[in-house]
């Protein structure tokens, strides 16, 4: 008997050491937040070739919706997206004339001729309606939308993957969403689009190893992070500008675990979050390694817990960018 007790207290002994090792860890590793950019990264080019100054997110808005299209090596899909993408706002502004907006497209550090294609679009419409902001290297997914927020103009702001994987025209749907949200802290609110209605179809088609990261990753979050949103990880996320300056200014993760920040923050803060079932496609060409992806978004959301915890991440006031 004592014998099985000396065990139980070695064992709750090295659980406690593995504990502390790891919030060490934590504390440690953890990034500061990063506003900075280089200075190519200031600038953007009209369609006849001159450069231009991004504006500020902490600016007052000047156009009722700002797009920002996170690509990495899409030149193949991207104009897809981008055809779908400009017909739904052309028609919606000749049908609301006092309706006005702008795309910006995120080259995240790509090696192929993603600036080119979508420059085709600037040169077509505009700079007015399309930008381009090329960032001299790889930030991530999540590093690609934070600075292509701090540089839009938009009322609202909405989040649009490449590929296309989501209908455009669901914008209605999430934009309605936002509206129903009430109250508004001090303006802030964010409507998520969400495929997780679509769940079981997937499970169905998905290998029982990728389901089981999926429920596992799911569990995850809902245990460390994030708790009411179901579907943290659709790339389809509209947030009002208030919002928008209120959760990129304190986002750290820049890699594909940087939904679940964003919302941790949006939770922490109080702001409001709807979530909308949107229309979505698989589309080939992920960029996502299905183990070391998932595994990586696994230890970035029990991270993402215990530098909050450990005070090593802070909630940061709004702060222009250098």
């Amino acid at each position: 008997m004592d014998f099985l007790c000396e065990i139980v207290q070695a064992l709750v002994a090295l659980a406690a050491l593995c504990l502390i090792v790891v919030l060490v860890i934590a504390h440690v590793t953890a990034k500061m937040v990063n506003l900075t950019r280089h200075e190519k990264e200031k600038h953007f080019l009209t369609a006849t070739g001159e450069k231009e100054l991004f504006p500020s997110l902490h600016d007052p808005h000047s156009r009722e919706l700002s797009v920002v299209i996170p690509a990495y090596n899409e030149e193949l899909r991207m104009p897809v997206m981008l055809e779908e993408t400009m017909e739904y706002l052309e028609n919606r502004q000749k049908e609301q004339p006092s309706f006005t907006y702008e795309v910006i497209v995120v080259d995240d550090g790509s090696k192929d001729k993603t600036t080119e294609v979508a420059m085709r679009y600037t040169r077509e419409y505009g700079a007015d309606k399309v930008r381009v902001l090329t960032l001299v290297k790889n930030r991530g997914k999540g590093g690609a939308v934070r600075m292509g927020t701090l540089s839009s103009r938009g009322k609202l702001i909405l989040m649009a993957d490449a590929d296309g994987a989501t209908k455009f025209s669901d914008l209605d749907k999430v934009e309605a969403g936002l509206h129903d949200l009430d109250p508004k802290p001090e303006n802030m609110a964010i409507s998520c689009g969400s495929r997780a209605h679509l769940e079981q179809d997937s499970v169905a088609q998905r290998s029982t190893f990728r389901t089981f990261l999926m429920y596992g990753f799911h569990f995850l979050v809902w245990f460390f992070c994030v708790r009411g949103v179901k579907d943290t990880q659709c790339g389809f996320k509209l947030f009002t500008r208030e919002a928008a300056l209120k959760t990129f200014s304190s986002l750290h993760v820049e890699r594909w675990a940087f939904d679940v920040e964003l919302l941790y923050i949006a939770q922490c803060c109080k702001i409001p979050i709807a979530e909308v079932a949107v229309n979505w496609t698989e589309i080939e060409g992920s960029k996502l390694i299905p183990f070391w992806s998932w595994l990586q978004m696994g230890i970035d959301l029990i991270f993402i817990r215990l530098r909050y915890i450990t005070g090593a991440w802070k909630l940061q006031s709004p702060q222009k960018t250098d």
